[in-house]
């Protein structure tokens, strides 16, 4: 019995507000994994901003390449992983940045949030990641079987 998801699942799965995990090759140390906000839409790209001058953007620019995992945090489990080419460039605040911080905290506190990271948004960077390899599990299917 397997319990990797379809395409389908996987791609709803990802598509869902949680909280990721992104990791970029260190060298000389263990890859780097931080959590992140991410936005994703089934077939696209996953996207997610952060620090330009971040010691995660600089590993990501030399890499050029990461993996993102995202999971439920009760049983039965589930996860979604998915790891492949990144381009990174300045991030829009009213397509990007905006649209992010309401996915997360909703609009009166991403309004909010925005405000009082007004400072640190020029340094920011928009990550795309496009996906080429998936691993993914659904212990729903262990339960049900």
């Amino acid at each position: 019995m397997s319990l990797a998801m379809s395409r389908t699942e996987r791609e709803t799965f990802l598509a869902a507000v949680r909280v990721a995990v992104v990791s970029v090759a260190a060298p000389g140390r263990a890859p780097l994994c931080l959590p992140i906000w991410y936005s994703y839409e089934p077939g696209g790209a996953v996207r997610f901003a952060t620090g330009g001058s971040s010691r995660k953007a600089a590993l990501m620019r030399a890499a050029g390449r990461a993996s993102l995992c995202v999971q439920t945090e009760t049983p039965p489990y589930q996860y979604v992983s998915v790891e492949g080419p990144i381009t990174i460039r300045e991030p829009d605040f009213e397509t990007d940045l905006r649209p992010l911080a309401y996915r997360y905290l909703g609009q009166e506190m991403g309004d909010w949030y925005l405000r009082t990271t007004a400072s640190e948004r020029a340094d920011s960077v928009l990550v795309t990641l496009t996906p080429e390899r998936w691993l993914s599990a659904d212990y729903n299917k262990m339960v049900m079987a």
